[in-house]
């Protein structure tokens, strides 16, 4: 049902925590672990309605929220922190913090040095080494991409060999140990419905849901980035939320696009979403009939797994890209990484939103008003900050508009167009030139207007005209002409005042100058009117 190819759905480490910690508030896990059970089941169909529903209302824009750079500082944040995690296997640890930080995991780390295992370090390095040689034969040669689709799977058995033959748990390595076979039974009748818990379940599930969705969306369109295709939020939204209410009709909790989960697939060069069908039908295969053989899979050679598949998702050049050509886009990179490294996913994700938010308002807050001067011998026009040929026309002031007319920029537009004049009659009156008569207003960038920026227009048009000038409008769009009709305000202006092209704009105004005296310009009306 979704359009990403490369999330592997599963259980997450952010999403089980706020579901405990939310659950665990109300219910104890150990006084009423059924009671608590089904709350989970519960609080995954509200979470999995949400979602869906978030879907079929056509609310998947949010993913575009979710520019290239936040993704980028997104994807390395998720990869180092998934790398820390993995310190507890490697490392040998029994006890590790829950916590997704960095300052909680390094704590966690550093306070165990007396229960570090070199035999797990030792195991954990060679495995990460192997894997990452076999990913760097495979890059230098495509051909043998094999090598590094196989590496996983070949360190796995490898490992349960090792230690099998070695008795190595016994020696500070970790392993799987039992695994309880079959399937959980069906769980539409563990739902509650009924007072006092349901409003906790809810509660619960949306906001679990709305991170976990986040997560999901955010990671699909990471890999999605990478093999250069698009994913469409309203179907993932639909997909993952109707994934979460099959599953608390079957024993499972929430689940989305693991981070760790998604890059593992990746990296074993799955290229379609079948790879999930498979990914299951394996599971169900080994729950039911295999798990012995996983028992002395050794904790530390899964841990160097993870880390090979996050350590390639850590773009070290695309950040130094986004340094060179936009520096803000390195914030809301940088943002999103520490965000999540410092704090959770969740908080890299608000603050690499926030940032964009906050970069479009202050797009359209302040947008930016260029003088356009004429490329000599033409009818073309261009910014004189960036043609130095470009002239000015004298008598004339053309200037354009790169951003949408609301109440959030109309004030300071008509200041600073105000200002615009201001510096061109200065500098005319220093030259002794001819001053400011027409005011030209490039609106081919201007994609829409509203109420407050028809009064801005309308208020511009007074002004200009108790100073003796004439406001003049090019290339405006059929749904600027709409308005600007609807509200009045071409009528002030006149229909004669509007051009498809700023050079037509001008060569009207220059003819009329030509032909009449300046003083004139209020009159100007008719003698364009004869012009044409």
């Amino acid at each position: 049902m979704g359009s990403s190819k490369d999330l592997a759905v599963g259980t997450v480490a952010v999403a089980s925590l706020l579901i405990g910690s939310m659950l665990g508030s109300e219910v104890s896990p150990t006084d009423n672990p059924a009671l608590y059970l089904h709350l989970a089941f519960t609080a995954t169909f509200f979470a999995g309605v949400f979602q869906a529903s978030l879907g079929l209302l056509r609310l998947g824009f949010i993913v575009d929220f979710l520019s290239h750079a936040a993704i980028v500082g997104f994807m390395a944040g998720a990869a180092t922190v998934v790398c820390l995690q993995q310190l507890k296997g490697v490392l040998g640890l029994i006890r590790f913090t829950t916590s997704t930080d960095i300052v909680s995991v390094m704590d966690s780390v550093f306070s165990q040095t007396h229960q570090w295992r070199w035999e797990s370090v030792v195991l954990g390095c060679g495995f990460l080494f192997f894997l990452l040689v076999t990913r760097f034969i495979s890059k230098r040669r495509p051909k043998l991409f094999w090598i590094s689709a196989a590496a996983p799977l070949t360190s796995v058995i490898l490992g349960s060999v090792l230690v099998y033959l070695t008795h190595a748990e016994n020696h500070g390595i970790q392993v799987i140990g039992y695994l309880k076979k079959g399937l959980n039974p069906p769980s539409v009748t563990s739902l509650l419905f009924s007072p006092p818990y349901m409003m906790l379940a809810l509660k619960t599930g949306i906001i679990t849901g709305v991170i976990a969705l986040a997560e999901g969306i955010a990671v699909g369109r990471s890999f999605a980035m990478f093999k250069n295709y698009n994913i469409d939020g309203n179907k993932e939204m639909i997909a993952i939320g109707t994934m979460n209410i099959l599953g608390s009709f079957t024993s499972c909790y929430l689940t989305t696009g693991p981070f760790s989960r998604s890059a593992v697939n990746y990296n074993a060069g799955c290229k379609t979403a079948m790879s999930n069908v498979i990914m299951s039908v394996a599971v169900m295969i080994t729950l039911l009939f295999l798990t012995p053989l996983f028992h002395y899979t050794p904790l530390v050679v899964l841990s160097a797994i993870i880390m090979s598949a996050m350590l390639g998702l850590i773009d070290y050049q695309a950040a130094a890209h986004l340094w060179q050509v936009d520096k803000v886009d390195f914030c809301v990179c940088i943002g999103a990484y520490l965000g999540v490294v410092f704090g959770s996913v969740e908080l890299g994700l608000v603050v690499a939103v926030t940032i964009s938010i906050l970069r479009v308002l202050l797009f359209i807050a302040r947008p930016r008003t260029t003088v356009l001067g004429n490329i000599p011998n033409s009818m073309i026009y261009r910014r004189m900050d960036q043609y130095a040929e470009a002239q000015t026309v004298p008598g004339v002031l053309v200037l354009r508009v790169d951003a949408p007319i609301y109440f959030a920029n109309a004030s300071y537009l008509r200041e600073r167009i105000s200002r615009w004049i201001d510096d061109e009659e200065e500098r005319t009156k220093g030259k002794g030139d001819m001053g400011v008569q027409y005011v030209v207003l490039d609106m081919g960038a201007v994609g829409s207007i509203d109420t407050s920026g028809t009064s801005m227009m309308d208020e511009l048009k007074k002004s200009l005209d108790r100073r003796g000038m004439q406001i003049v409008l090019a290339n405006p769009g059929s749904e600027i002409m709409k308005k600007l009709d609807s509200s009045k305000v071409l009528e002030l202006i006149g229909h004669e005042w509007i051009f498809p092209t700023v050079g037509e704009a001008v060569a009207s105004c220059g003819y009329i100058l030509h032909s009449h005296k300046p003083g004139m310009v209020m009159d100007s009306a008719a003698a364009h009117e004869n012009m044409v």
